[in-house]
């Protein structure tokens, strides 16, 4: 069954129908009143530097709340991937959105309370239930996706942009299903959803990949409760959210910077297990 697009999808346009003129930053459409010439657009340095090099294919114009925005895809080829002199741990959380094994700390405190606004507004906006109150959760649920995205970016790039000046790789931890597979208060539940942990971990990888910094998950199990120090392995080492004592050798640390320190150690272990297995048979 063939169905007609909405009036907010999204419309392709190839080579042939909309022209990219980047030296004077605007472009030439074919619309249904004819073709429009030097409408102009805006981006940032960086996009347009992005535009000129590795555009590639068609492009999307949509419409969001009035503002039309013109969305190109750009083929951008993979940096050779290097060998690392170490790992950079990265250990993510909710309190602390992620924190390394160098000393890297992004604090979630003001992303948490933002979204904690951002809820108390939904739950005032859901009990009016009127048709301007609904544009309105629409609106803010897309600034609130735009704000968490912003954040992510500006902490996978701090990340990469570390581990490619180090030469490491950068290690992290498989999370899949985590939000089925942990068990929760009810206070914590809503946190934990609204976590974008695996948008990060996406902005982490696809940056890596472009810089060509290696980057291998490691299984989560007991980086939180083990030792970095002595390898101990006791539940009760993890003394409160932020506070890490080993039972055995008397270690003292915050509980993050333990867990960054063990997920890199396991990184190299599994980077060094993947390169033995590449290694040839002796004839």
């Amino acid at each position: 069954m063939c169905t007609r697009p909405g009036p907010q999808a999204a419309q392709p346009f190839d080579d042939r129908c909309l022209s990219w003129q980047y030296d004077a930053k605007t472009v030439s459409i074919w619309t249904t009143a004819g073709r429009l010439r030097g409408v102009r657009f805006l981006c940032s340095p960086d996009a347009l530097k992005m535009l000129r090099e590795h555009r590639k294919g068609e492009s999307d114009l949509i419409e969001r709340d009035g503002v039309f925005y013109l969305i190109a895809v750009c083929d951008i080829p993979e940096a050779e991937q290097y060998e690392p002199s170490g790992f950079i741990g990265v250990d993510l959380g909710i309190t602390n959105i992620a924190t390394t094994s160098t000393g890297y700390r992004a604090a979630g405190r003001g992303l948490n309370r933002h979204r904690k606004r951002q809820l108390d507004l939904r739950k005032k906006l859901q009990a009016k239930g009127t048709k301007s109150a609904k544009r309105l959760l629409k609106k803010r649920s897309r600034k609130e996706a735009r704000h968490s995205a912003n954040t992510n970016h500006i902490v996978s790039k701090t990340i990469v942009t570390t581990a490619e000046r180090t030469g490491s790789g950068i290690a992290l931890e498989d999370l899949t299903g985590i939000r089925s597979r942990v068990r929760l208060r009810k206070d914590q539940r809503t946190p934990l959803h609204s976590w974008s942990f695996h948008q990060l971990g996406q902005y982490i990888e696809y940056k890596a990949k472009r810089a060509g910094v290696p980057l291998i998950y490691v299984d989560p199990a007991y980086t939180s409760q083990q030792c970095s120090e002595c390898g101990h392995i006791d539940r009760r080492n993890r003394q409160s959210q932020s506070t890490f004592a080993c039972r055995s050798c008397g270690a003292l640390m915050h509980a993050d910077d333990n867990a960054s320190h063990n997920i890199g150690r396991k990184g190299e272990t599994v980077w060094t297990a993947g390169r033995e297995s590449r290694v040839p048979a002796t004839p």
